[in-house]
């Protein structure tokens, strides 16, 4: 039997790709089995402080082991904005096409459109927290394109993509972003923690 992980999440989408990506390793179990009545605390001033917080709430309220995720997205032209204010970066409540909308607004005036998108995910066994980061360098097109994915999906164009997140399968998504090259890291991670245990 797989061992159980939490992931310390209330955003379906997240659940989504994380339990696609981890299925042969755990069995993946949303926040939606647990009593949690409140919001998951996010103040944190960047994405890994806000991935630990979050790993930490959950794993030391339930003592379960859990992953949590802060991904952001960082526009060049932008100063790296709107990166760890991604998900409220047009205020709240969250509202991904609101955040859309302002972040090409805020970007017509730019030729420079460059950007990246970054994850930080934050294993927490409750007692020890490990971080992975995984990124992707990218565009930020004119207009959205694609029905597939969430947030900034539609108006980010990977690097040697001439398609946007939304509209690759989440499959195919999987493949090449930031969230996977993360998850990539924690899956070596423990990988290597298992080999040591068995010498």
């Amino acid at each position: 039997m797989l061992p159980i992980l939490y992931l310390a999440t209330q955003n379906k989408h997240k659940v989504e790709e994380l339990s696609a990506l981890l299925q042969e390793q755990f069995t993946v179990r949303d926040l939606s089995t647990l009593a949690l009545t409140e919001e998951i605390p996010e103040t944190g001033t960047t994405l890994t402080e806000n991935s630990l917080q979050k790993a930490r709430y959950i794993a030391e309220k339930f003592q379960v082991s859990c992953l949590a995720d802060d991904s952001g997205l960082e526009v060049e032209a932008l100063h790296g904005a709107p990166g760890v204010y991604s998900a409220r970066y047009a205020g709240e409540p969250k509202d991904d096409q609101a955040n859309l909308q302002l972040l090409l607004k805020n970007l017509k005036d730019f030729t420079n459109r460059r950007a990246r998108f970054v994850t930080v995910l934050t294993y927490f066994d409750t007692q020890n927290y490990f971080s992975f980061e995984g990124e992707i360098q990218g565009t930020i097109v004119e207009a959205p394109r694609g029905e597939s994915g969430f947030g900034y999906d539609p108006i980010f164009q990977p690097e040697k993509e001439t398609r946007t997140f939304a509209e690759m399968t989440l499959a195919e998504k999987n493949l090449i972003a930031h969230r996977a090259r993360a998850l990539e890291k924690f899956k070596n991670f423990l990988d290597e923690t298992q080999k040591c245990a068995d010498e």
